[in-house]
């Protein structure tokens, strides 16, 4: 059963369709009878346009209960990221970017699964080399259990 926050997905797209949905309604209704009162420069007019642009992609999350309302686990996720910005800048080239970008997205994919990143490199490079190349798939992070609870902590 797929469960965010202790809450099967059904459960919250019935409460979502319940409240959220008439409350976005009435906020859509709003802006569009709003919008063509505001100065069009105006930061407020743009900011409403956005939104009415974006509508569909802004209302995704009233239908499927899968979907979080913000991205914060994504903020959080990519905040080291942003706080280590300086040191990407000596990469040494645009192909030395592309591969930290590839082993970071690599390191928080296995986190998100549960895996300790180092422990899970280890073992993914320590069997590469043996493994059936029509199988590599398995050694990828969702497809791989984590180790037992004392290697689970997170680097």
């Amino acid at each position: 059963e797929d469960r965010i926050h202790g809450m099967p997905a059904d459960e919250r797209r019935a409460l979502r369709q319940e409240h959220a949905r008439p409350i976005l309604r009435d906020l859509k209704v709003w802006i569009e009878d709003t919008l063509p009162t505001l100065p069009q420069k105006q930061k407020l007019a743009e900011a409403m346009r956005y939104a009415l642009s974006r509508w569909a992609a802004l209302s995704v999350y009233i239908d499927d209960g899968r979907v979080e309302i913000d991205n914060n686990i994504a903020e959080r996720a990519m905040r080291p990221l942003g706080i280590g910005r300086k040191n990407w800048l000596f990469a040494g080239s645009d192909k030395g970017g592309e591969r930290i970008a590839n082993i970071l997205t690599i390191i928080e994919t296995a986190k998100l699964h549960g895996h300790n990143p180092e422990t899970y490199l280890t073992d993914v490079l320590t069997r590469i080399k043996d493994y059936p190349t029509d199988r590599l798939e398995d050694l990828l992070p969702w497809n791989m259990l984590p180790a037992g609870p004392a290697l689970q902590k997170a680097v």
